[in-house]
C-alpha cells in the first residue's frame, strides 16, 4: 500500500533526511530577518519629545523635554554636532569633550 504524500513523510537525497521546502524558507526567512534587524538596531540617545544637553565643563548629558529649557549647569549642544544614536560620531566625541563656561569646547582630562 502507497502512503500519499504527508506532512509525516520524510524527503532523501543519497541517504540524507532533508528539511521540507516550506521549512527551509521559513528558516531562511528567520535568518533573514534577526541579521538585517540585529545589525541595523542603533538605540537612540533621548526618547521621542526630548533632546540631549550636555554638563558645562564635564562630560556628563541628559534628556529634556522639547518644550524645556536646559537645567541649570546644562547647555545643549552646539548645532550640528548633537549626539543623535549611542556610539554616533558625536556620542563618541563628546566622551573626551565638553563646553566651558565660555561655551568654547575643550578636551576632558581623562578620569574627569
Amino acid at each position: 500500500m502507497s502512503t500519499p504524500f504527508s506532512a509525516h513523510r520524510r524527503t532523501t537525497v543519497c541517504g540524507r533526511t532533508l528539511l521540507r521546502p516550506s521549512v527551509a524558507m521559513a528558516l531562511a526567512g528567520v535568518t533573514a530577518v534577526l541579521s538585517l534587524t540585529g545589525c541595523a538596531y542603533e538605540e537612540a540617545i533621548c526618547s521621542g519629545g526630548e533632546y540631549p544637553v550636555m554638563t558645562v565643563g564635564a562630560t556628563g548629558s541628559a534628556c529634556v523635554a522639547d518644550e524645556q529649557e536646559p537645567p541649570k549647569g546644562y547647555v545643549r549642544y552646539p548645532k550640528g554636532k548633537v549626539p543623535r544614536k549611542v556610539d554616533d560620531q558625536w556620542d563618541v566625541y563628546w566622551r573626551d569633550h565638553t563646553l566651558d563656561r565660555h561655551g568654547s569646547i575643550i578636551e576632558v582630562p581623562e578620569g574627569d
